[in-house]
């Protein structure tokens, strides 16, 4: 649409009329120096331009500034451009090397700016999709080339924004804040202080929070049983898609599209935040399920019913819906917690608690029942709190996995015990399978030698002529009986074993004219020797007994027997000769010592021999029992 010349003349005729109004404003008090060095605008003269660029029609209307559209023009979309003259008083202007600066804290959506009648700068795209900065501050130099330090200097600043009704959050309601001309160095200070607590701390929380979710979320797939780190990791990761807003300008989006997207997007984080509680709570409802999934899928089918024209109204009443739930649910979870005392329940109670206040206080902001602040709360607040709440998540699963990985090296232990068990009880029983085994041979070798040999050489002992062979005849069935004993395997009682060792050893002694004196106070006892500890003896005492009568000399033996608990001993003394000097140091090649002192040691005993010359042998015999 082109313009004609009346539309021409009467164009030029309003912004001239604008610039001398604003600066008959400026002169008449409507800006006035904050300080010594920096110069607040609080007045403007406003003009409305078409979706062309060019203004709609000539009327020019003086506002205030800060000025908010939803309060003055709550249904206007599109540009409006302030102007404002100001002359630089004395104490503003800048030395040589310095520079001046233009500062606005807020204007939503975007900004452009000329001095004098040229463009010094923009926020971005002015046009759809437009740069949305209403959480940035802007900065921009007044190059002194441009100024007039001895006249009137005129600002245009061009804002595009949307109504009210067009916006999800009254942050991102079209307005514009006081302008501010003054030293450059010291404005960027403000500039640089309000872009890092309002965009820069949501930029690191949000990097922060989504490393965190998508950890979060690994863990969750590790440890499905528990979902609750699902959920919150979707909790985290949907708060920084959410608060992405904040910092980033230019999406690829339409306005329109991006606030139903943002806000079709919050119903989704308040479910993750509700289950995350519940879960962590151990608590399950399935009717909270289905109406929280139901209630992500109403929040767009109500945005599409109302329309565009009402997405404010229809946002807040869901966010003041929202604030109910996760308060209810915050509630649910105190209570529960308590009563099952989770570890740790204080600490995330506490800090949701101060999450719910947060979100109270940001309906408070929406519905305007306060001021539009410097700080947003709930998008400061939240990053911090949901760190929190990470950092009590993941200390609660450390100690968890302490205590599994003890309960694991418990487990280890017990498992290692009961195979050390189970192979000890596998040795045993093989053991007993080969001891049954040569038990079964043992007992046929013994049943070969009674049936067999035992019988011949008492054919020989009644059939001999020769008393010499017979003899040997008997000594040889003696023996061979008490192999076949020890084949058998059977026990013996003490009390018997004592007794045939007495009648044994004063017999052969009694023969050989050697008296004995025979000292034992076990005739009664009841224990059993093993057949192996009862044969061997018998063949050590033997082997001493013949000592006796071949070698020492010796007319009197004295034969002591003592047991207890644990022991079996046996003394053997006799006054012979001794052992001669020159047998001294080889006892163990001659008089059967060796075989002696062997068999000891095959029973786990010991046999000692003390002897001198005239002074007779000692021997002593201790076996365990």
């Amino acid at each position: 649409m082109k313009m004609n010349g009346a539309s021409w003349r009467i164009w030029t005729w309003s912004l001239g009329g604008l610039r001398w109004l604003g600066w008959v404003l400026v002169l008449a008090g409507a800006a006035w120096p904050a300080h010594a060095e920096v110069l607040v605008i609080r007045e403007a003269i406003v003009a409305q331009e078409a979706p062309d660029g060019r203004t709609s029609r000539p009327v020019l209307r003086h506002v205030s500034l800060p000025d908010e559209w939803a309060r003055e023009r709550p249904e206007f979309s599109g540009v409006l451009t302030y102007a404002v003259s100001f002359t630089l008083p004395a104490q503003t202007l800048p030395a040589p090397q310095e520079l001046l600066a233009l500062y606005i804290e807020r204007a939503c959506t975007n900004v452009e700016v000329r001095l004098n009648g040229h463009v010094i700068g923009r926020g971005g795209r002015m046009s759809e999709p437009v740069t949305r900065n209403c959480y940035r501050p802007f900065l921009f130099t007044l190059p002194s080339g441009l100024l007039d330090p001895s006249g009137r200097n005129h600002l245009d600043v061009r804002v595009v924004g949307f109504p009210a009704g067009q916006v999800a959050a009254r942050q991102r309601s079209a307005g514009l804040s006081v302008l501010e001309v003054g030293p450059e160095d010291e404005l960027r200070v403000r500039h640089d202080r309000y872009l890092f607590w309002n965009v820069t701390v949501l930029q690191i929380g949000g990097a922060v929070l989504t490393v965190i979710g998508l950890f979060m979320l690994g863990l969750g797939w590790i440890r499905r049983p528990q979902p609750m780190y699902l959920y919150f990791g979707a909790l985290l990761i949907g708060w920084s898609l959410v608060s992405a807003r904040v910092w980033w300008s230019d999406p690829p989006l339409t306005h329109a599209a991006a606030e139903v997207l943002i806000s079709c997007l919050i119903a989704p984080v308040v479910a993750f935040a509700i289950l995350f509680l519940q879960r962590h709570a151990g608590l399950r409802y399935r009717w909270v399920d289905v109406a929280l999934w139901t209630q992500c899928l109403l929040v767009p089918l109500t945005l599409a019913l109302v329309g565009r024209g009402r997405l404010f109204e229809v946002m807040n009443l869901w966010f003041v819906i929202f604030a109910l739930e996760v308060g209810a649910a915050t509630i649910d979870y105190l209570v529960q917690a308590r009563r099952a005392d989770r570890p740790g329940w204080r600490g995330v109670a506490a800090v949701m608690m101060l999450g719910v206040l947060a979100a109270v206080a940001e309906v408070a902001v929406q519905h305007g029942w306060t001021e539009l602040p410097n700080r947003h709360l709930v998008h400061f607040a939240m990053p911090v709190l949901m760190f929190v709440v990470a950092v009590q998540v993941l200390r609660e699963f450390a100690q968890a996995l302490q205590v599994a990985e003890s309960t694991r090296d418990e487990l280890e232990r017990r498992v290692h015990e009961r195979t050390a068990e189970i192979e000890r009880s596998y040795a045993h029983l093989a053991e007993m399978r080969i001891e049954q085994v040569a038990e079964a041979e043992r007992k046929r070798i013994a049943g070969d030698l009674h049936d067999d040999l035992g019988a011949k050489l008492l054919t020989i002992v009644h059939t001999s002529h020769d008393e010499r062979i017979a003899t040997l005849a008997r000594e040889a069935l003696e023996e061979m009986r008490l192999s076949v004993r020890g084949l058998t395997g059977k026990p013996v009682r003490i009390a018997d074993a004592l007794a045939d060792w007495r009648a044994e050893t004063v017999s052969r002694l009694s023969q050989a004219a050697v008296q004995v004196d025979w000292v034992s106070s076990h005739e009664t006892d009841e224990r059993n020797l093993s057949a192996r500890a009862y044969v061997q003896t018998t063949r050590i005492l033997r082997e001493a007994v013949s000592n006796i009568i071949k070698h020492s000399g010796a007319n009197a033996c004295t034969i002591r027997c003592v047991i207890d608990d644990t022991d079996f001993n046996l003394v053997i003394q006799d006054n012979g000769k001794g052992i001669p000097m020159e047998l001294d140091g080889r006892l163990d090649r001659g008089h059967g010592m060796a075989s002696m002192k062997r068999r000891a040691k095959q029973l786990a005993g010991q046999c000692l021999v003390e002897s001198g010359p005239g002074f007779g042998t000692l021997i002593r015999l201790t076996l365990p029992l």
